[in-house]
Parts: C-alpha cells; sequence; structure tokens
C-alpha cells in the first residue's frame, strides 16, 4: 500500500487526478485496442479529481473517447432523473463536461425490478470488458467503501445493501436535512469488486475521516472496518491530506512522508 500525504484537499485532488489522467495516457500509447476501463464515486470528495479531470479534456490533454466507466453504486428507489440519483451527480459534476461517449458510462438502475439480475449483469459486463484497470473511491467516516457498511463481506460482489443510520444522517444534507427522505438502501459494488481492480486510489481528506485513515492503513483487515480490506491489494494507493492524518501515529506518518517524498507533489504533464 502506498500512502500519499498532501497539504490540503486542492493538491489531494491535483494528485489523484493526474495519476489518473497518466495512467490513461499510458494505456492509449501501448496499442491497446480495449478500452481503458475506470470504476468511479461518487459523493463530495471526488469533485477536486474530477474538475481537474475535466480541465485536462478541456485543455486537450486527455480523452475520454476511448475510456469505460463503471460507477461504484446507486440509491434503491430513486429514479435516474431524481436530483439527488447518482446518475444526475456523475452527469452534472462530470459526464456532461467531458467527452466520453454515452454508451461507455455504465451507472447501477436503482428502479430495476429485479436488483438481484441487476447486479449480476453489472458484474457480468465488468468482466466482458476483461476487468477493471482502476477503482477510484472514497471511504465514510465508518470506513466504508462504496456502501459497504461495517460488517459487509470482504468477499461481496455486486449487491443490495441496507445503509446505517449513520450513513442516512451523513447524506442527509443531500435530502435537505431530512433523514427520512434518504433511501434504506442501495445497489453497490462489492469489496472484492473494488479489490479485483488491477489499481485502486482511494481519496481520505478531512478530519471526520482520520479514524477511517487509521484502521486503512496500521490496524488488522476486518470487516468491521471494510477500507481495512486495501491492505491486502496488490497496488493500493491512499491519497489523503494532513487533516485525515490526525489520528496516524509519528512513525506511520513520518514513515510515508519520507519514502513518498519524491511523489509528494502533484505531477507535472
Amino acid at each position: 500500500m502506498r500512502v500519499i500525504i498532501e497539504p490540503d484537499y486542492e493538491k489531494l485532488s491535483l494528485w489523484a487526478a493526474r495519476y489518473i489522467a497518466r495512467r490513461i495516457k499510458m494505456h492509449e500509447r501501448s496499442g491497446e485496442t480495449r478500452p481503458f476501463v475506470l470504476g468511479l464515486p461518487t459523493g463530495s470528495s471526488p469533485i477536486g479529481t474530477y474538475k481537474e479531470l475535466i480541465r485536462l479534456v478541456k485543455s486537450g490533454y486527455l480523452s475520454f473517447r476511448n475510456v469505460v466507466t463503471f460507477n461504484m453504486d446507486e440509491y434503491v428507489g430513486l429514479p435516474r432523473e431524481h436530483e439527488q440519483s447518482y446518475w444526475t451527480f456523475m452527469h452534472k459534476n462530470f459526464f456532461d463536461h467531458i467527452d466520453i461517449p454515452a454508451e461507455n458510462i455504465n451507472i447501477l438502475n436503482g428502479m430495476a425490478e429485479d436488483p438481484v439480475a441487476e447486479c449480476q449483469a453489472y458484474e457480468e459486463k465488468i468482466a466482458s470488458y476483461g476487468g477493471i484497470d482502476l477503482f477510484l473511491g472514497g471511504i465514510g467516516a465508518d470506513g466504508h467503501i462504496a456502501f459497504n457498511e461495517p460488517f459487509s463481506s470482504l468477499s461481496s460482489r455486486t449487491r443490495e445493501k441496507s445503509l446505517t443510520y449513520d450513513t442516512k444522517v451523513m447524506n442527509s444534507r443531500f435530502f435537505g436535512g431530512n433523514i427520512s427522505a434518504v433511501p434504506s438502501t442501495a445497489l453497490t459494488v462489492g469489496v472484492e469488486t473494488v479489490m479485483s481492480a488491477d489499481e485502486v486510489i482511494i481519496l481520505v481528506n478531512g478530519h471526520s475521516k482520520a479514524r477511517a485513515l487509521k484502521h486503512t492503513v496500521e490496524d488488522g483487515v476486518s470487516q468491521a472496518w471494510t477500507c481495512s480490506a486495501l491492505q491486502m491489494h496488490r497496488r493500493a494507493i491512499i491519497v489523503c491530506d494532513e487533516d485525515a492524518c490526525d489520528e496516524l501515529k509519528v512513525a506511520t506518518y513520518r514513515y510515508f512522508k519520507d519514502i513518498e517524498k519524491a511523489n509528494l507533489e502533484p505531477m507535472a504533464l
């Protein structure tokens, strides 16, 4: 596991976006005809990363024409036109501003008549592309990845999952502070779905995520903190800011600052 510690959210976002851009460009230059397959999250954490990727596309440096995306999750019971659906979020904050073909965008259907079949088809479609090259994600204050809440199976695949009260409280800010308006379940990729990607980048920003970062990096692998499964991934990168490091041991903090000191500035393009 690599841990990149940036001074603030802006630098964290630039680092992640430019790493992703480099990976897409490397794939493009390799002559590989297969599209680059990118897993994507919603929430506040990736907004800065999306803004930089949009800038790179508009500048002509980057193209998403040969990129296929799979989003992490979607609320059950919200039509995609709903202002708080993740379909709407992704188009408003990212897809509407880049050159990705509409047919290359994959988001779980929260209105599917058969959620089990919808989730199985999602896994099969990921497999049809040869798997995900890079999965970008964030973690919740309780360490959940996507909607894999505490005590989710670490071998889980895409499925319907109940949301905890804490998650609903956190997300109620998007529903006018009304907890009862937050859906109680969501369709979500599983922990193993994320872990099967060739690379995983997890964004962790702010003091509210400090405890989750500690469990991700320092403590043992546990289903109580699904983020801790990243310790077992062969190519996992945590990109965090200083505030998120508040609960790391001083020795841990110094170790990662030392071994990554050549990589702490956002990549020049």
